[in-house]
């Protein structure tokens, strides 16, 4: 039903107000009708005290003449007087006097709602109701809030008391009583207050929230309008941000993430289409000379020169091929790095060794710069010897004629830092960020070296994200390239041996 976040937000928050003005009122009325209800029990209390005494003192200076209901009858004008003057000064209320038995002997005050409360001299006198009159007898607690069985239109508060002029017997009762509605009025007209302040204000809470839910909802629309796009493969829309607040910074991550997107899918394109053309290129070399000989194009004493050639690209075609399962067993954790410590100085020697034709080709002197002859890193050793004879590869590809190339490796910071460093075009500074990518080139023309397959970088930088590592560049465009890893310290295998031995 409620689809909208506007809707929901709207809905709920309603809901809220109209709860708490619920509660409040409910809470507001209770505590008037209590204390409206204490208020009256306290004066009928006084009243009822006070008229009992007066009673009292009469009774007891005429109780050897008279009886009690001879005294009432013969001061009954003195009585209705007297209650008047109480009736003016107090709550509205009425008063029964009853003898010892419940028999009404007078009866006053302006309540007209109890219809047995009549004079006495009328002759039409009648007995106060069972239920007051058992409270009326009662020893404490002279308090009773009822509509005697129905027979009052309304619930009355009643207090009672005793008259015992010598103190001990029990000659009458003095009721008095009055409407516990009293407080319907006022309780009407505060609901009426609250009913329209809540109307109020629930009218400016939904301006007010109608604005800043809008606030909050319209930047999810354009989220869900440019979400939708790069669905579609439309990657350039934007969500406009305003502010600084938790919204805006999701506007900045969705845009942040549309930039990345739009920066994969470039890559994905140059990935397609380097990955086709490092293949089909050694693949349409091996096909026209293999097709060349079979056809006799190609004289009997130049096969071997083109079988060379086309071994050559075999193996380039095998480079590629193996460095892309590399990548693919890295990514998907089929590849299982298992770290042990050993001489990273001494595989360092073991690839420029290995490199030695080609570092003899180009004329380079190489420097292996170690703080000691033994350098014990932890890592997985296979992983580390392709890393660093990639970083040597690309340094001899990319060295200038005859200059120098430097492998380092120093300790600092509880790490083991080993470097490649090369005179060459070196890197541009818009280039930089991207050497580590899939196939990236920064020869856009690919013309400085066509052997490679822009995938060496980013193995070493697959690899060492794998192991916990960073890799970095650092370049002088014209001049020089430096390439930087981490590795963690290592312990002498042997050392940690002939300890244990000890």
């Amino acid at each position: 039903m409620f689809k909208s976040v506007f809707l929901k937000y709207i809905t709920a928050f309603l809901l809220i107000i109209l709860g708490s003005f619920l509660i409040m009122s409910s809470v507001i009325t209770a505590l008037v009708n209590d204390y409206s209800t204490n208020v009256k029990i306290n004066v009928l209390t006084n009243v009822t005290s006070f008229f009992s005494y007066h009673v009292k003192i009469g009774v007891a200076e005429k109780s050897k003449a008279v009886s009690f209901e001879k005294y009432v009858m013969l001061n009954e004008e003195e009585l209705e007087d007297f209650i008047k003057t109480i009736d003016i000064n107090t709550y509205s209320f009425s008063v029964i006097i009853a003898d010892k038995n419940g028999k009404i002997l007078l009866s006053g005050g302006n309540n007209e709602d109890y219809e047995p409360f009549l004079d006495y001299h009328t002759g039409k006198s009648s007995l106060v109701d069972p239920e007051l009159f058992q409270v009326a007898q009662a020893e404490e607690n002279n308090k009773l809030i009822s509509d005697l069985n129905g027979n009052l239109k309304s619930k009355h508060i009643f207090c009672t008391s005793k008259i015992t002029p010598l103190g001990v017997d029990t000659v009458g009762y003095i009721i008095a009583f009055t409407s516990n509605t009293g407080m319907n009025s006022l309780l009407h007209t505060l609901l009426q207050t609250i009913i329209m302040s809540t109307l109020w204000i629930m009218l400016a809470f939904l301006v007010v929230v109608y604005f800043i839910t809008e606030r909050l909802v319209s930047p999810l629309r354009e989220m869900s309008r440019a979400a939708k796009e790069y669905a579609s493969g439309k990657f350039d829309a934007r969500v406009s941000v305003k502010g600084n607040d938790e919204i805006a910074d999701l506007g900045n991550a969705f845009n942040n993430m549309a930039s990345s997107l739009s920066s994969h899918e470039e890559t994905r394109r140059l990935f397609l289409a380097n990955i086709s053309h490092d293949l089909r290129t050694p693949m349409t070399t091996i096909s026209g000379f293999i097709d060349g000989m079979l056809d006799g194009a190609i004289p009997e004493e130049q096969r071997d020169y083109y079988l060379n050639i086309v071994a050559s690209e075999t193996r380039r075609l095998s480079r590629l091929v193996s460095s892309l399962l590399d990548i693919t067993q890295i990514q998907a954790g089929e590849r299982k790095f298992i770290n042990t410590d050993f001489d990273v100085c001494e595989t360092c020697r073991e690839i420029i060794i290995s490199s030695e034709q080609r570092i003899n080709d180009k004329e380079l002197s190489v420097s292996l710069d170690c703080e000691s002859d033994n350098i014990f890193v932890n890592a997985d050793k296979d992983a580390v010897h392709q890393i660093i004879y990639n970083l040597v590869d690309n340094a001899i590809k990319y060295s200038n004629r005859g200059t120098e190339f430097i492998i380092s490796v120093k300790e600092e910071e509880n790490k083991i830092y080993i470097s490649v460093f090369n005179y060459g075009e070196g890197i541009t500074a818009e280039d930089l960020p991207h050497i580590f990518e899939r196939f990236y080139k920064a020869d856009k023309s690919r013309g400085l070296d066509k052997s490679g397959s822009g995938l060496g970088l980013y193995i070493s930088k697959t690899i060492c994200d794998a192991l916990g590592e960073k890799i970095y560049a650092e370049s002088k465009f014209g001049s020089w390239c430096r390439i930087t890893f981490t590795l963690e310290i290592g312990e002498n295998p042997r050392k940690k041996t002939a300890d244990s031995r000890n």
